[in-house]
């Protein structure tokens, strides 16, 4: 059986390294955990959380697709954080806890450092072959602040105990991966950030827009086929994760834009007949049969801003590029 299926008690560990103390609270191994994930294979239609794209070689390429031409949320969120920066530090203000979610690299987050001057950051992220190294460079990098991460499943509850203190904090979730949740869900997530939100704290949320067809399917199917390879290794995850014994080649890359419910779906479609190894379990895959791998939820400014105001925030700042292709919001 593999390390990751073996620990069925949930991990929940503080180490200290380069001066960052780590908090290791993933429990993906947990049995509710890798039940729910088999019972998405079975579902039909079939379906595998996102979160689990984001093994080492996962956030390797999805690092990979944030450089490509055609993946515009990144460098137009960049970009807004850049330019708006200061305008974002007079309104959240200066010397708070700063609370990354879904931190990755930890890149988005340095461009604000120096306006925000934390007095303590912390990154949480589910992959720890990311954030860990990215704190390791800050920590050398930036004085006055202190650096912690929490390495964490942070859509199954916001367990910062002992990282974040009482104190006023800006949570920051930058790249849209609000759209990864469900409407409901992502009110239901937005309200959990307000409650923990105490006098003087407030999000900042980066969020993806609506726009043309084409330009939305370009950016989750790239020429090069670098999201295919991110969309397929998903397959050698959940192989690793719950004893499973996918083909990744032999599932393509489907990406498209659902109008009806305003998101781009990604999915894997087998090419053939497959018989997949699940568990203790075989799963047929018929010839075109799909495994719905993401959801990515696109919002107009006066929609996101209704649902920040429904999850408890009362004042909305946003700012947006000249093409309006991306929107960044500070709501408190």
């Amino acid at each position: 059986m593999p390390a990751t299926t073996a620990r069925l008690h949930r991990i929940d560990e503080r180490v200290t390294r380069d001066g960052v103390a780590l908090f290791h609270r993933l429990d993906l191994d947990l049995p509710d955990e890798r039940l729910a994930l088999l019972e998405g294979l079975f579902a039909t239609p079939a379906r595998i959380a996102p979160k689990y794209f984001y093994d080492a070689l996962g956030s390797a390429l999805f690092e990979a697709i944030c450089a490509l031409p055609e993946y515009y949320p990144t460098r137009t969120e960049r970009a807004i954080l850049t330019q708006h920066r200061d305008e974002i530090a007079r309104i959240a203000g200066k010397r708070k806890q700063f609370v990354d979610l879904g931190a990755g690299d930890c890149a988005k987050a340095a461009l604000l450092l120096p306006s925000l001057a934390p007095r303590r950051y912390v990154a949480v992220d589910i992959a720890a072959a990311a954030i860990v190294p990215a704190l390791s460079r800050l920590a050398r990098e930036v004085s006055q602040t202190a650096f912690a991460g929490v390495i964490t499943d942070f859509s199954r509850g916001l367990d910062l105990d002992g990282a974040v203190d009482d104190g006023a904090t800006t949570y920051f979730y930058p790249g849209s991966s609000i759209g990864n949740f469900a409407p409901d869900d992502a009110l239901a997530f937005l309200r959990t950030v307000h409650r923990r939100c105490g006098p003087g704290s407030g999000l900042l949320i980066g969020v993806d827009t609506q726009k043309p067809v084409a330009r939305l399917e370009a950016a989750y199917d790239d020429a090069l086929g670098v999201t295919a390879a991110f969309n397929r290794n998903i397959l050698r995850h959940v192989n690793a994760v719950a004893e499973c014994d996918f083909d990744p080649a032999a599932f393509d890359h489907v990406a498209f834009y659902n109008a009806s419910c305003a998101r781009i779906e990604m999915h894997l479609r087998a090419r053939c007949i497959q018989h997949v190894q699940v568990g203790d379990a075989l799963r047929e895959f018929a010839a075109g049969e799909r495994i719905h791998t993401e959801s990515s939820y696109k919002y107009s400014t006066a929609e996101f801003t209704a649902l920040l105001r429904s999850a408890g925030f009362g004042e909305v700042d946003c700012w947006q590029d000249a093409h309006g292709d991306f929107a960044v919001y500070y709501a408190q």
